[in-house]
């Protein structure tokens, strides 16, 4: 899969999806100071889901209506990069055809599933 990891999900997380093998373009790395739309914008330009932290993501996405290629949220109580890796492996190995297109948000608990509203998103 492609995926844009946004700075708040942090190195681990890009780190894992390029180990397992999926084309990863990192905000620190490409474009450090970019606001939050032109993120969003880079993703959908490029068919990528967006992997973050910052709920601004789903005010975004979701509630604004903003086109994307889809959106994973991690909503989690414990921040350490091992837990972010665990919950996004845990995410692609039972919802990774979900991801496409929706909005995910994923916790230690579960994860919930938002498809796309429309055209784009």
């Amino acid at each position: 899969m492609r995926f844009l990891v946004d700075a708040s999900s942090g190195r681990a997380v890009v780190e894992h999806l390029r180990a397992e093998g999926h084309d990863v373009l990192a905000v620190v790395e490409e474009m450090p100071r970019a606001v939050d739309l032109a993120i969003l914008e880079r993703a959908r330009a490029e068919a990528r889901v967006i992997v973050t932290n910052d709920k601004d993501f789903g005010e975004l996405a979701f509630r604004s209506g903003h086109a994307h290629a889809g959106v994973l949220l991690l909503r989690l109580r414990d921040e350490s990069p091992a837990n972010r890796v665990r919950v996004v492996a845990s995410v692609l190995a039972g919802w990774a055809e979900w991801l496409t297109g929706s909005f995910v948000v994923a916790t230690e608990r579960g994860v919930r599933v938002r498809p796309a509203r429309g055209p784009g998103g």
